[in-house]
C-alpha cells in the first residue's frame, strides 16, 4: 500500500524528468449546468493532454527513473496507453523499449508505439495473456519490467494527479475515477484520503473491483465491452486493492450505452477527444448512477487519448 509521502517523493523525483517530458494538464471548472448535471461545479481534469496521452506517462517515468536502466532498457505488457507511456518515458531517457500488446489492442496505439521507437509484440486475446509472454521475455532478458497498474512507483507516479488537481483548485468533494486494474484510483485515493470522496466508476463488462469486493478478495474476471482495451485488466491490483479497501467507499458499474452517450456529449458538447475510458464520470452523472449533490464539487479525470479518431464521426 502506499500512502502521501510515496507520491511527495514521486513529485520531486519527476522534477529530473527531461525537460518538457510531463505537462501539468488542465483544469476546466464548469457549473454543473454546463453539463446538463445538478452539482455546483464539474471540474474536467484534461490529463488526455498529457505526454502519451495518458496519466500514465507519471507513472511510467517515475519506475524509469526509480530503478536502475541495463542495456536490455525497459519491458512492458499493456492494452495501449501504459505501453505508450513506458516508451516515451525510455525515449526520452534513451533505452531501448519492448512492449508486448493484446490482439484487443487498437491499431492506432501499436502505430503510436512504433512511431515512439517500441518492440511491439502481439498476442494473446487479452491483457492477462499478454502480460505472461510479458514476463516470460523479461526472465530471459533482465529488462526492467513496468507494470500497467501494480508497482508501488507507478501508482504513486499516478497520485501525482491528485497532487496536481489539488495545486491547481484545491480539494474537490469528491473525484470519480474509472478503475481498470486500479493504477490512477490507487494513487488518487491515496493522495486525497478521506479529504475526498474519491468513486470508483467501472464499466459493467470490465467490472474487477465490483466483483473483487464481491469477493472479498481480487478475483479474475471476464472482461470485454467499449472500454476492453484500456480497462480490461483481468483482476484488480494488490496496490488498488489494499487503498481502495482503505479510502474508497463507493463503487458504481455503467453501461457501454451511458459509457457512449457520455463520450458523445465531451466530443459534441466541448470537442473533447477521449476514449471511452475517460467517460465514465460524466457518465455516471448524466445517468443518475452517482447521486450527486446540488452543493458538491465534482472532478472529473480524461485520461485516455489513444484510439482512432474516425470513431467520433
Amino acid at each position: 500500500m502506499i500512502d502521501r509521502s510515496d507520491i511527495e517523493s514521486a513529485f520531486a523525483r519527476l522534477k529530473q524528468a527531461p525537460a518538457g517530458f510531463l505537462r501539468e494538464t488542465p483544469l476546466w471548472r464548469l457549473p454543473g449546468a454546463a453539463l446538463g448535471v445538478a452539482a455546483a461545479e464539474v471540474w474536467l481534469k484534461l490529463e488526455h493532454l498529457q505526454v502519451g496521452g495518458s496519466f500514465k506517462a507519471r507513472g511510467m517515468m517515475n519506475r524509469l527513473l526509480a530503478q536502475p536502466l541495463g542495456e536490455a532498457g525497459v519491458i512492458v505488457a499493456s492494452g495501449g496507453n501504459a505501453g505508450i507511456a513506458t516508451a516515451a518515458a525510455a525515449r526520452a531517457l534513451g533505452v531501448r523499449c519492448e512492449v508486448f500488446v493484446p490482439e484487443v489492442s487498437p491499431e492506432a496505439k501499436r502505430q503510436k508505439l512504433r512511431a515512439l521507437g517500441a518492440e511491439v509484440v502481439v498476442t494473446g486475446a487479452a491483457y492477462a495473456e499478454a502480460y505472461q509472454a510479458c514476463l516470460a521475455r523479461q526472465q530471459a532478458t533482465g529488462a526492467l519490467l513496468t507494470h500497467a497498474y501494480d508497482q508501488a512507483e507507478v501508482v504513486a507516479g499516478a497520485g501525482t494527479l491528485g497532487a496536481e488537481i489539488e495545486a491547481q483548485a484545491g480539494v474537490p468533494d469528491s473525484v470519480l475515477v474509472s478503475v481498470g486494474g486500479g493504477g490512477l484510483i490507487g494513487g488518487v485515493a491515496a493522495w486525497f484520503g478521506q479529504r475526498s470522496q474519491v468513486v470508483a466508476l467501472e464499466p459493467a463488462t470490465a467490472p474487477t473491483l465490483f466483483r473483487a469486493r464481491e469477493a472479498g478478495q481480487p478475483v479474475d474476471v471476464a472482461v470485454s465491452g467499449i472500454a476492453a482495451d484500456s480497462l480490461g485488466a483481468k483482476r484488480i491490483g494488490d496496490i488498488a486493492w489494499a487503498v481502495t479497501q482503505a479510502q474508497v467507499r463507493q463503487a458504481y458499474l455503467l453501461s457501454d450505452e451511458a459509457i457512449a452517450h457520455a463520450r458523445r456529449t465531451l466530443w459534441q458538447d466541448f470537442k473533447l477527444a477521449v476514449e471511452p475510458a475517460a467517460a465514465l464520470g460524466l457518465a455516471a452523472l448524466q445517468s443518475g448512477t452517482y447521486p450527486v449533490r446540488a452543493d458538491e464539487k465534482v472532478c472529473l479525470i480524461l485520461c485516455g487519448a489513444n484510439f482512432d479518431p474516425t470513431a467520433l464521426a
